[in-house]
């Protein structure tokens, strides 16, 4: 088992990262989350799960062992591979997944591609009892001193650093944030990802 990854990171693409450990460098597959924390030619750590098949060799990474743990615990349900859990983190964060799981909310679950009323139902019964909901934080917006929200330039930072242009970056960000200006710098990466693949 290889529970980790430290290394230069030589590539970054939409779906992986190539991290060199040891001069061979390795393809690890991650959410767009993740994939935006890293910067080529930089030293990063992942916390990693290697899945075994009969034809393939697959290394996942996660930006902390949290996200490695409930990638696991997810492929605890039947029908649920490595693909699928790994969609499901890219959707929904760490602790909105625990909540919707400890609460059985559904359509939160199903906004996960390839996830249908009856897996997400089945995923809230297997998992809820084996998950704890993360407590209820007033949300925090926070707004630097020149007036400048540092959550969208940390997105769009990370939008550029993945290969998108900026204009159509910051055009997905402002839709977002005009949608809900509360959302964690984790919410809306994910939702200008989803507006920026919708219009490829």
């Amino acid at each position: 088992m290889i529970s980790s990854v430290r290394g230069e990171v030589l590539d970054i693409a939409l779906d992986h990262a190539v991290v060199e450990v040891g001069g061979v460098g390795l393809a690890v597959h991650a959410t767009p989350t993740t994939l935006a924390g890293l910067r080529r030619g930089e030293r990063s750590r992942l916390a990693t799960a290697l899945v075994v098949r009969e034809d393939s060799l697959t290394l996942f990474g996660f930006a902390d062992d949290e996200e490695r743990e409930l990638f696991g615990l997810l492929q605890t349900v039947s029908g649920i591979g490595p693909r699928i859990a790994l969609a499901t983190l890219a959707v929904l964060s760490p602790d909105v997944l625990r909540r919707a799981l400890a609460e059985g909310d559904i359509t939160t679950i199903t906004r996960v591609p390839g996830i249908g009323r009856k897996g997400a139902e089945r995923l809230v019964l297997e998992l809820r009892d084996k998950v704890v909901a993360p407590p209820a934080a007033a949300a925090t917006i926070p707004v630097a001193v020149n007036g400048s929200n540092p959550r969208r330039e940390q997105v769009l930072e990370a939008l550029v650093g993945l290969g998108f242009t900026a204009k159509p970056a910051e055009q997905a960000v402002d839709t977002v944030l005009a949608a809900d200006a509360g959302a964690d710098a984790s919410t809306l990466l994910r939702a200008a990802l989803n507006r920026l693949g919708r219009s490829r």
